[in-house]
């Protein structure tokens, strides 16, 4: 298993930018892929962004060109950098993982709220 720490969440204008932070530990990093899934209220879970261990990634049509998300295998860390933030982008923000022999993200770390004012 893999343990997950997000933070970097808070209350942002319409407009603005958040960085979030996930830090892993417990798997060797570098070989797993990683994830940033959010929960609006009253909504499902949904997959915003990934990034393979290759570094390969893959957005929502919702967030692309606003989002971006990165990887530091040094460090253990992944990222999400929003910008340009829309209200429907207000939710909790999940960091995931899936291990090499996994079919799904597995492993999940607190949450973090995010909430964009209008």
């Amino acid at each position: 298993q893999v343990q997950l720490v997000e933070s970097g969440g808070g209350l942002v204008q319409a407009g603005g930018s958040l960085r979030l932070s996930c830090a892993a530990s417990g798997s060797v990093f570098s070989a797993i892929a990683m994830a940033w899934y959010r929960q609006a209220p009253g909504k499902q879970r949904q997959l915003v962004a990934e990034i393979t261990s290759a570094g390969t990634t893959n957005y929502i049509d919702a967030v692309k060109g606003r989002f971006t998300i990165s990887r530091d295998n040094a460090k253990d860390m992944v990222y999400l950098q929003m910008n340009s933030l829309k209200p429907e982008d207000t939710g909790v923000y999940y960091c995931a993982a899936r291990l090499p022999f996994q079919s799904d993200f597995r492993s999940w770390g607190q949450g973090t709220q995010v909430t964009v004012s209008s």
